[in-house]
């Protein structure tokens, strides 16, 4: 069966479809040892040899799908909505059926992974595993010495305490009378960064998580995705991070 060389590509998880399209134009691709450079160029699946940057693609539909999405504010981190709002499956575009890893809420940004793995989303989403997930937080106010303290030490929320967090200043807008720091927590309670901040008195202006593990967000424009590496999956599967 003949298949759109950029889609056999985007099939097989190299990139999207318009990455996958750039890749072809730059001369990254061929098609039985010869590169292509004509979009829409058809290829089957079956018999033809494909690579990208001189390695061989094989076809992976069987396999499962790991994508990382820089999600914007203004989505609900759900398949579906009962209130008909803007899901992050709205801007990731696949025939697969992914699900979030975890959530974040409406008015957070930042990295988060869909999957159709449910072993995976297992090991990103529950506590014992510490999955480190790094958050940019902006309050308002300045955070003291003791503050930050209160933050790295664990602090009462609803009817628990936080476990021990990694805590830092980035820096401090006095004109602004706001305080950016990086928190980095492994639990994943609902909206556990923002009520940790309310816990000192502080109020969150903007929250995007940057990280989960080692795995950054900042090379993907927000709204934009990618697949995971294998190495990246290996990395959370294999290893408490």
């Amino acid at each position: 069966m003949e298949i759109r060389l950029q889609k056999y590509l985007a099939d097989c998880g190299v990139a999207s479809r318009r990455k996958c399209e750039e890749y072809i134009l730059e001369g990254r691709v061929k098609v039985n040892g010869q590169v292509v450079t004509t979009l829409g160029t058809k290829v089957d699946a079956d018999t033809d040899k494909i690579e990208y940057n001189n390695v061989l693609i094989k076809d992976n539909k069987n396999a499962f799908t790991y994508i990382l999405l820089n999600k914007p504010i203004g989505y609900v981190t759900t398949v579906e909505d009962q209130f008909n709002r803007d899901t992050v499956l709205d801007l990731v575009k696949t025939s697969k059926r992914l699900v979030p890893v975890g959530r974040l809420d409406m008015y957070t940004s930042g990295a988060l992974i869909l999957t159709d793995d449910g072993d995976f989303v297992y090991k990103v989403t529950h506590p014992k595993h510490e999955i480190n997930k790094t958050y940019i937080v902006t309050v308002k106010g300045t955070v003291e010495k003791e503050e930050i303290e209160q933050l790295k030490n664990g602090v009462q929320i609803d009817e628990y305490t936080t476990k021990p967090a990694k805590v830092k200043i980035i820096n401090i807008n006095e004109e602004k009378n706001q305080t950016r720091v990086v928190i980095t927590i492994h639990e994943g309670r609902n909206r556990q960064v923002r009520k940790m901040c309310e816990a000192i008195g502080k109020t969150v202006i903007a929250l995007h998580r940057s990280k989960i593990g080692e795995i950054d967000v900042k090379d993907i424009p927000l709204g934009k995705w990618r697949y995971l590496t294998e190495d990246e999956v290996k990395h959370i599967t294999n290893s408490k991070l």
